[in-house]
């Protein structure tokens, strides 16, 4: 684990409680990470016991967030604010319920300047709840 709790997390994305949806990186190399986040029932994105499906694209966004902020602390670069260009062949097959934990896969799949292309694969234990890709700019 390199970073647990969202007070560490918050060193590497723009987002602000209680809008902070990852938890723990648990992995990171250049090219992929796994993040993860417990759901939590006090959160404003849970109803009817569920982590909503919104919530869990902008978790997946998040996870992107963190491995590009990640690497660009590490590199001595600050935190960039990233922007959403398009959610491709995105498919939810459950929602994650209160207590359980969801970890999440992140690959650059393509770099072309500041666009990345990310491919995201979400599970519960070892079934896989949501997939798909994301392109996100990261204007410095």
């Amino acid at each position: 684990m390199i970073l647990d709790g969202k007070e560490q997390i918050c060193g590497y994305i723009p987002q602000r409680e209680p809008i902070v949806m990852v938890d723990k990186l648990y992995s990171f190399e250049s090219d992929r990470s796994e993040t993860g986040l417990t759901v939590d029932g006090a959160s404003i994105f849970v109803e009817d016991g569920r982590l909503m499906d919104g919530a869990l694209i902008e978790h997946t966004a998040q996870s992107g967030a963190l491995h590009i902020g990640y690497d660009c602390v590490m590199r001595g670069l600050n935190v960039p604010i990233g922007l959403i260009g398009a959610i491709n062949k995105y498919t939810i097959s459950r929602l994650p319920r209160v207590g359980e934990s969801i970890r999440t896969s992140i690959a650059i799949e393509a770099k072309v300047g500041d666009v990345s292309l990310i491919g995201i694969t979400v599970r519960v234990g070892d079934e896989v709840i949501a997939q798909g890709k994301m392109k996100v700019a990261t204007p410095q």
